[in-house]
């Protein structure tokens, strides 16, 4: 397989799971916040500051007043924001485009239709009332390809580094939004003297993450940022926490690296680096620099990206 046509796999499915993970945070903050427990979480500036964190903190540097329809339109549907779910499904069937001998017609075919849903959007409606119908929209055609990735492709090569886009990119989306909750967390405490431990974007996290019921299963308690963060980042049977993640991109790896012992400069070498610490973190060390935790972790996984690229995708 060439090199250019891995590295469009691989971005195929980065760009799938960003349009779902930025879809479901977009519903999930806009709509809880209509019963958030105080004046701040049910503040628009506050709801469209903490989407905008996610989508692309470059466009929270200027202090301004957000507008509410263009936020939603700049992260929902507008063409010429490269951070848009529009964005993200356009570069995902460009890069399907690319490598269409080696995916399924049915991957394809539902990877086009998508794509056009998309495009075709009435963006008036969009912005004044169908943001619950259009995040709903892409969270389920994401779940109904990813369906197909798993059942209607060969699970050699080509899936392998399909998977490693998505859960690369799912490790990248959970612990930017596990960040910016955080913040929300702190603003809260600020604002209101709510503790950071006992703050109501714990719960709006879980349902972020879709994670909010089998967290209440495994703890049987309420959620607080201890249960919340050991869920999210170290739970091995949670399938969206960080550590499952990484032995996900681990594993997958493994169809790539042909050497028995990787060497210590490959990407091989680091996620299995990088999957055995925290295999063996916890919670209490999480929570003593919680940030430094969060900055530390988003720098690896940017390295095994620039890594992966290097060793799978820009040779000739």
């Amino acid at each position: 397989m060439l090199a250019r046509v891995a590295n469009n796999l691989f971005w195929m499915g980065r760009y799938l799971e960003r349009s779902e993970h930025i879809a479901r945070y977009m519903n999930v903050n806009y709509f809880s916040s209509l019963d958030a427990p105080n004046e701040l979480s049910q503040s628009r500036q506050f709801v469209l500051r903490s989407m905008l964190f996610v989508a692309d903190e470059e466009e929270l540097k200027e202090s301004k007043e957000l507008d509410e329809q263009t936020v939603l339109h700049d992260i929902g549907l507008n063409p010429e924001k490269p951070y848009s779910i529009y964005a993200a499904i356009s570069n995902a069937q460009q890069n399907a485009n690319s490598a269409r001998d080696l995916i399924s017609s049915e991957l394809y075919e539902s990877i086009n239709t998508l794509h056009r849903t998309v495009k075709k959007y009435d963006e008036k409606r969009f912005v004044k009332s169908g943001l619950f119908d259009f995040t709903t929209m892409i969270t389920s055609n994401i779940a109904s390809l990813r369906t197909k990735i798993r059942g209607t492709l060969l699970h050699d090569e080509v899936y392998a580094i399909i998977m490693l886009g998505i859960y690369i990119e799912r490790a990248n989306q959970v612990i930017r939004i596990i960040n910016s909750k955080y913040n929300d967390a702190l603003v809260e405490e600020v604002n209101f003297g709510t503790k950071v431990e006992a703050s109501y974007e714990w719960t709006t996290l879980l349902k972020c993450m879709e994670s909010y019921d089998m967290m209440r299963r495994f703890y049987r308690k309420a959620p607080s940022s201890h249960t919340v963060l050991d869920f999210l980042i170290l739970n091995p049977v949670c399938p969206r926490s960080i550590i499952k993640s990484l032995h996900n991109i681990h594993y997958y790896i493994g169809y790539l690296h042909k050497d028995d012992i990787p060497h210590k400069d490959s990407a091989a070498f680091l996620i299995g680096k990088l999957k055995y610490e925290h295999l063996y973190t916890t919670i209490e060390d999480v929570q003593g620099d919680l940030k430094g935790f969060i900055e530390k972790l988003v720098e690896d996984l940017s390295l095994v990206g620039e890594k992966m690229d290097k060793d799978y995708f820009s040779r000739c």
